[in-house]
């Protein structure tokens, strides 16, 4: 009798630990943003409130699909857009929660603007550094399903 809960327990725990969480860009949408000042910068932002459904999300792993954009190709910087370069953020109407900045590692694959990929990786909530964005996928990798 003992065997049965044992085995249960053993199975949550390797599902809990094990699992990732596939996202799509509606549950990032759980945020709400208010100008701040900085003095750094001196310059308002938009300062992020993540809310709940984000929250849980925090340091979680995560597989998310979107448009590639290159940022700056010589030092590595890749984002992930819910829309294509024309209409992301930082030239269309969509908000800063519709971007994710790319951690990756040296050995990845070369990307096209705009390509759609779907990445893996552990997901970092920053309201803090605004030289990063307000959701990071670090150690993200190419997801193939």
């Amino acid at each position: 009798m003992l065997k049965t809960p044992l085995l249960i327990f053993f199975f949550f725990l390797a599902t809990s630990v094990y699992s990732q969480t596939k996202i799509d860009w509606d549950i990032l949408s759980d945020v709400t943003f208010t100008d701040k000042y900085s003095e750094e910068v001196q310059a308002y932002y938009y300062f992020p409130t993540f809310g709940p459904s984000v929250l849980s999300l925090n340091k979680k792993e995560v597989i998310i699909r979107g448009y590639v954009l290159e940022i700056d190709r010589g030092n590595d910087v890749y984002i992930l857009s819910a829309n294509p370069f024309a209409a992301c953020f930082f030239c269309g109407g969509a908000g800063p929660e519709s971007i994710v900045e790319l951690k990756l590692d040296k050995d990845h694959p070369r990307f096209k603007m705009d390509q759609v990929v779907t990445f893996k990786g552990t997901l970092k909530l920053n309201a803090i550094d605004i030289y990063q964005c307000n959701y990071i996928l670090e150690n993200a990798k190419v997801y193939k399903e």
